[in-house]
């Protein structure tokens, strides 16, 4: 079976890399015959960071389903069209607002250093901080802040994007119209209800969806509604329902 895993708030907590108790319970999967893929927000850049060496050789699906890598490499990327990207962009200006917009694997940021999202961005310093025109092409936008987000906001809404909102954390996370972690799974060649499917956010809605089986980690209530199955955020729960699923399977 394969097991698909989103990363933070899921099985990656604060930021960290994964623990060793989460890497061990991945790394049974993988003894009992099984596939863990891993489908998060996170560009494949700032993916690699958090997972053990190992493990970046997995199939990934990075920025919500712009980015997919396999055998350690980024394969595909779904980019904004140039107009969305240039209305995207003057938005950004005309409500000051400071993101972190990525490209294939450069990025240009213009948070706090202090904002919560800027170290889990490129720490291993991988890749280059540019300008936003800099960049050959945009393929994912977060607004951190901006002047008057609820008019913001709705002025997006009129582009051909797809808007997730992270309550918890205050910032929009913008990607392609048509882009999700299912578009992105479809991409690798997985097929529906043939996998296993943990999450935790409104982000992974779509994956679960179309899997055979879903644990929505938390208490997110959209994400709940469509869930086969919930568990707390504790790691003992998560590892748990992790080894529950894989005997089941046997």
């Amino acid at each position: 079976m394969k097991f698909i895993f989103d990363l933070d708030g899921t099985i990656c907590f604060s930021g960290k890399p994964l623990s060793g108790f989460i890497v061990q319970a991945l790394d049974s999967l993988i003894e009992k015959g099984h596939e863990v893929i891993f489908a998060s927000a996170r560009p494949i850049r700032d993916l690699l960071p958090v997972l053990p060496a190992h493990m970046h050789h997995f199939s990934m699906v990075g920025g919500n389903g712009a980015f997919i890598a396999k055998g350690g490499e980024v394969i595909s990327t779904i980019h904004f069209d140039p107009q969305t990207a240039d209305n995207l962009l003057n938005l950004i200006e005309e409500f000051d607002a400071t993101y972190l917009i990525d490209s294939h694997w450069d990025y240009a940021y213009s948070g706090s250093a202090d904002h919560p999202i800027r170290r889990n961005v490129d720490p291993e310093q991988r890749a280059k901080n540019v300008t936003p025109s800099e960049l050959d092409e945009i393929v994912k936008v977060v607004i951190l802040s901006s002047l008057n987000g609820e008019q913001l906001i709705h002025k997006l809404q009129n582009l051909p994007i797809v808007i997730y909102q992270h309550g918890q954390e205050d910032i929009m996370d913008i990607s392609p119209q048509g882009v999700n972690k299912w578009t992105g799974l479809k991409r690798l060649g997985i097929e529906p209800q043939q996998f296993i499917a943990f999450g935790n956010d409104a982000n992974d809605i779509e994956m679960f969806r179309h899997s055979a089986h879903s644990v929505c980690v938390g208490d997110h209530i959209s994400l709940g509604e469509v869930a086969t199955e919930k568990v707390s955020s504790g790691e003992e729960q998560i590892v748990r329902k992790i080894m529950e699923l894989a005997e089941g399977l046997r």
